[in-house]
């Protein structure tokens, strides 16, 4: 059944590969970004897909954008939480900024994503939900406790609201990416991106395709009694 879906930083990276793949299986797809405006409409007339601007770290603009696209393209059923930045450092070199900035985007950002489309899909009796959350949540990572502190929340989210939705008929899982093949991961040094896919077992970076193939079963209409979990896409790297 064709549905709208909302993927939040869905225009660039890992996000593109989402948003394509739900149009390709049928859903009307919104993408939002937060501030590329060249990357953004260039996605837009290479698929097709409408993109929206605003930064989920912003509760109030959340609100408002998606107020936008369920007047645009009708109601949210379909969620994809996959916003997100880095602000790396050593815990003792870390600012209060840059752990403001990560936290404000990353984990508050789901709050103002989900938040708003929640009751709708609380009264029509359905909803999926699809937070990205990430390796380093699970395991951690030298000078991203910022980031790990975020990613690891996003995991209490979906357990929270896997247990407040299911029986509305909603679902809410994660997915945790390894390294994947990103323009990000793709431009650091070579010898660093080495030692990175050293410590994978399965000899190679992942693909955003391979992300989006997890979000696409996730949020399909048969996949009702998955909910609260964690998918590892990590090629064997890390186990939980």
């Amino acid at each position: 059944m064709s549905r709208v879906a909302l993927v939040t930083g869905g225009s660039r990276g890992i996000g593109a590969a989402i948003s394509q793949a739900l149009k390709a299986a049928g859903h009307t797809v919104a993408a939002t970004y937060a501030g590329n405006d060249e990357a953004a409409a260039k996605f837009t007339e290479e698929t097709g897909i409408k993109t929206y601007k605003w930064n989920v770290a912003d509760y109030d603009s959340s609100k408002a954008g998606i107020a936008q696209v369920e007047a645009d393209l009708g109601p949210i059923e379909i969620v994809v939480a996959n916003a997100g930045i880095t602000r790396d450092a050593p815990f003792h070199k870390m600012t209060p900024e840059q752990w403001h900035q990560v936290i404000d985007t990353n984990l508050t950002g789901v709050f103002n994503t989900i938040h708003p489309i929640w009751p709708g899909m609380r009264e029509r009796k359905f909803g999926r939900i699809v937070v990205i959350s990430s390796i380093n949540g699970q395991k951690g990572q030298f000078a991203q406790v910022n980031y790990a502190a975020t990613k690891a929340g996003d995991l209490g989210i979906v357990k929270s609201l896997a247990q407040e939705g299911a029986r509305a008929g909603i679902t809410a899982n994660a997915i945790c990416p390894g390294y994947i093949g990103t323009d990000m991961v793709m431009a650091v040094p070579e010898k660093v991106r080495e030692s990175i896919i050293a410590q994978i077992p399965a000899g190679r970076l992942g693909e955003p395709e391979e992300i989006a193939r997890c979000v696409t079963f996730l949020t399909a209409d048969d996949a009702g009694f998955i909910n609260g979990s964690t998918i590892s896409a990590n090629g064997a790297q890390f186990f939980v």
